[in-house]
């Protein structure tokens, strides 16, 4: 139980790092300490709308398709090892920085709208939560809903981490170099379970 919980937090750690609109606009938000709470619970129940759909919806796939877990596991370890490779890829090309997405959130309404599009609106979100956890948590059998447990809890921790601890994140990540190390890691970490995927271990 606590093994996959704790297998479900870091993945769904490792795969909300990535740098994209929506961490950029949280980031933003926290910096200007503008509708934080707001913004940041709406990216963890998005979140964990997605990874309860992926995780419930798979089970019961599963039972009706039995084939579609060995195609998905390798689908999964295809998209991770990608995945992997554009972290190195960004990593090697450096000069990364987080830029704030564009769009204007004075109000608390245009925040939560902002948000929601660049949450719901972004199809990488479908893959990383919905179709990725939700594959690799069925080779948690019975312990799948811990495995999501602690993809969810991952989520909260993130977004609230980078929402309040913006101002504390900001000088660190103003470098390219902070872009450079975090990528190689998302890299090595999602090569990682690419290879766990592959031999079933």
């Amino acid at each position: 139980m606590f093994h996959a919980a704790s297998a479900g937090f870091y993945l769904g750690f490792s795969l909300i790092l990535a740098i994209g609109a929506q961490n950029a606009f949280v980031l933003r938000q926290g910096l200007r300490r503008a509708h934080v709470l707001p913004v940041v619970l709406t990216c963890a129940i998005s979140d964990a709308v997605l990874i309860a759909l992926g995780v419930g919806g798979f089970s019961v796939m599963i039972d009706l398709i039995p084939w579609i877990a060995p195609a998905l596991r390798f689908g999964g370890a295809a998209f991770l090892i990608w995945y992997g490779a554009r972290s190195f890829h960004a990593m090697w090309r450096g000069g990364e920085a987080l830029r704030a997405a564009d769009t204007g959130a004075g109000s608390l309404h245009a925040a939560l709208l902002t948000c929601l599009a660049l949450t719901w609106l972004n199809p990488h979100v479908y893959l990383d939560t919905v179709l990725l956890i939700g594959s690799i948590a069925t080779q948690y059998g019975e312990n799948a809903r811990w495995f999501g447990a602690g993809a969810v809890t991952s989520s909260f921790v993130f977004f609230f981490s980078l929402g309040f601890g913006a101002r504390l994140l900001a000088p660190i990540f103003a470098r390219p170099r902070a872009w450079q190390v975090l990528d190689g890691v998302i890299g090595l970490v999602m090569w990682a379970i690419a290879a766990k995927l592959l031999t079933g271990t």
